[in-house]
Parts: structure tokens; sequence; C-alpha cells
């Protein structure tokens, strides 16, 4: 169990809800990862869309929290108006924030987050804002007053993984708020090695969205972070150049 501002979750695993080949298909992925929380573009939601065609038909909310995001902002006040948007429309005060700066990379603008972190967090908004693997702009966004920090591992969609452990692990030794890893995972080993560096939790949607097995790339996101977890929760063993037998080497049969 972990705590994220005022609710509880058994998941770590935070699903997207895009790029899926269907609606059916989504909601199947989101039963196999176990998630309990899933993002949701505001854009997307056709209020006039018939029973069965809206996407809100296939995410139970009684078990599922949706998580606003603000996907296709490139101004700080783009992104607050579309938070407060969502927040009329779902009656969630959550939202995860992004502001894109670069329409190829996908990479936050740092100073319009900041900018509209600081507006949303003066409304009330439990902010989750999506942000590059910069320590300092991290920092800054828990001082805040951000409900968590959301670094990219890395560019959205990529599937490379962890590009730079190193700034993440700077993150995670400061950080005073969880530590969610957003974009960048391709595969179930990406999230456990994100996971047994100490992250909060792993959101993603194109690595399991885009699978050839959108439902069993669910699944293994799952094991993969909670294996991951467990792992971080043990400690692994201290890595070595040379063997250390596993066996006494005293009171061995000699001839």
């Amino acid at each position: 169990m972990w705590t994220l501002a005022d609710r509880t979750f058994s998941s770590r695993l935070v699903l997207g809800t895009g790029k899926y080949p269907s609606f059916a298909v989504m909601q199947a992925c989101h039963e196999a990862s176990g998630t309990e929380m899933v993002t949701l573009a505001i854009r997307r939601v056709d209020l006039s869309a018939p029973r069965g065609e809206n996407i809100l038909d296939f995410i139970p909310r009684e078990r599922i929290h949706i998580l606003p995001n603000t996907a296709g902002c490139y101004t700080a006040e783009d992104a607050v108006l579309t938070a407060r948007l969502a927040r009329e429309l779902l009656g969630s005060n959550w939202v995860k924030l992004e502001v894109i700066g670069d329409p190829d990379t996908l990479f936050p603008d740092v100073e319009g987050t900041l900018e509209a972190a600081r507006v949303l967090v003066r409304e009330g908004f439990v902010v989750l804002p999506y942000i590059t693997d910069d320590p300092v702009a991290c920092k800054r966004l828990a001082d805040i007053g951000c409900a968590a920090v959301m670094p990219l591992a890395a560019p959205i969609g990529s599937g490379l993984g962890i590009r730079n452990p190193w700034n993440l692990q700077i993150i995670l030794e400061q950080a005073t708020v969880p530590v969610i890893v957003d974009a960048g995972v391709g595969t179930a080993s990406d999230a456990a090695l994100a996971m047994e560096m100490g992250v909060a939790a792993v959101l993603l949607n194109t690595a399991v969205a885009g699978a050839r097995d959108p439902v069993k790339m669910a699944a293994a996101m799952r094991a993969g972070v909670e294996g991951g977890r467990l792992a971080s929760e043990a400690g692994r063993i201290p890595r070595k150049l040379y063997g250390t037998a596993s066996s006494p080497v005293e009171g061995v049969v000699a001839r």
C-alpha cells in the first residue's frame, strides 16, 4: 500500500487511456494490469457520444481513479484552463500537469510547468507534474506544493527505458514527495528497474497500448512493477568484480 495526497493505492502501476485499438482492449489491459489509477486526456472525452461509445463507459470509477491530464497544452494558461474544465467535468481536483515545450520530443516546458503548478496548487488542485529528469526542477515543484513529481525516463512513447539513472537517483535522494517515473518505459524490465531504484510508482501508456499483445504486456508490466518493488524492499547484494563462493570451503572432502 502507498499513499498519494489523500488516497491510498495497492497498485503502483498507473496506465494511460490513449492509443489502444479499441476501448474494449483498453479496459482489458486495465484489468490485466491491476491498475487503480489511469490518466485521461480531458480533450478526448466526448460528452455527446452515445452510451457504449464514450471512453468513460469503459472505466469503472468505483475501482479505478481517473487522473485527468492537460495533454496537448503548450502554455501554462492552456494547462490551467484544461485543469479547471476537468474539475468541472469529473468532479475531481486531481490533475496530471503537462505543459509541452517541444512538439518533436514532447519534452516539458519547465518554466511553464512551474508557472501552472503555482496557480493550480493555490486553487486547491492535487498536482502531479510531468517534468524533465532535472533534480532542481523537481525540488522546486515539490516546494510549490505538488503532491508528487513525475520525471521522464525518456521521451514520451520512445520505449528507450531509463536513459539517465544518475539524475533519477539524485531526485530520489532529495525527494520530499513521491517520485513517479513518467514516460519512456518500453517493457517490463524497464518498469522493474525503475521500481528497484526506489520510485513510488510507474506511469506508462504506449508500451502497453502499442505492444503486439497489449493485454499480455499489461500483465507483464504488473509483474515487473511488483517484482521491482519487492527487490527494492529486499535490498540487492553489492556488485563485485570477482566471484564469491556460495558454499564454505572448510571441511570439504580431500583425497
